[in-house]
């Protein structure tokens, strides 16, 4: 059963790329509007042979690395800080809220202005993008620790800083790590906003060329599909992280 359960998500992107294939072969669909699998694929090897691939992934990479573990960090600092703190919660909260529904494409511009077009500018959008949910989500986690643990350190004569060491931070680190997994994809997602914006390389970048100046659409489909690959091993990042932690604390 778990070997079918397994298999089953590959089986199902398998019968997809099939219907894709024969769709276009039948339909004489032409490359530049829709590109058949086979093409997409010879593309996105022949992108890694000459080199354009690793040339525009390497900067966006990191780029999501910068902004993801900056944005990450200090978005655990304050979600620490509002859910200990009532006063904090209370002032802050508007803002963060106001913040995080400001959409990143019309901050990006403004970013751009003040940083210029190179990688200080990506990181900064990737730092913003990162830490609003990841602060959201610290803070959902460390103030609603189950009162019973809380009651219980206080009866051992527990600190308020040994209260957060041995009971609030260990029970938090589920809520944390669902908001780290979210900032992770949400770092791609700034990445590639911040090259479209500007710069001279990067997968946004690429997007742009392909679908611009070389109206290459397999390479176009062949850049979504390193973005896609970059999103799944910034998850598949902090699933690991979780699980070394999980493992760490037992």
């Amino acid at each position: 059963m778990r070997s079918g359960g397994r298999l089953a998500p590959l089986l199902f992107g398998a019968a997809l790329l099939l219907v894709w294939e024969l769709g276009v072969r039948l339909s004489g669909a032409p490359v530049f509007l829709l590109p058949a699998p086979s093409a997409v694929a010879l593309r996105f090897a022949q992108a890694w042979s000459d080199g354009t691939m690793l040339r525009h992934l390497l900067p966006t990479a990191g780029e999501i690395l910068a902004g993801g573990l900056l944005g990450g960090a200090l978005g655990l600092a304050l979600g620490m800080l509002l859910g200990l703190s009532g006063a904090a919660r209370r002032i802050a909260s508007p803002y963060l809220v106001a913040a995080q529904s400001t959409p990143i494409l019309a901050l990006g511009p403004l970013l751009v202005l003040w940083f210029g077009p190179g990688a200080p500018a990506k990181i900064a959008i990737c730092t913003l993008i990162t830490l609003f949910p990841m602060a959201i989500a610290t803070l959902i986690a460390v103030r609603d620790t189950d009162r019973r643990l809380l009651e219980l350190s206080r009866a051992m004569g527990g600190t308020r800083w040994q209260t957060f060491v041995n009971f609030r931070l260990p029970a938090a680190r589920s809520g944390i790590f669902a908001g780290a997994r979210i900032a992770a994809t949400l770092a791609v997602v700034g990445a590639i906003v911040g090259e479209w914006l500007g710069g001279s390389a990067g997968l946004g970048v690429l997007v742009n060329l392909a679908r611009g100046s070389l109206f290459d659409t397999p390479l176009l489909f062949a850049a979504l599909i390193q973005i896609a690959l970059l999103g799944v091993a910034a998850y598949g990042s902090v699933v690991v992280a979780e699980r070394i932690s999980s493992r760490l604390n037992t």
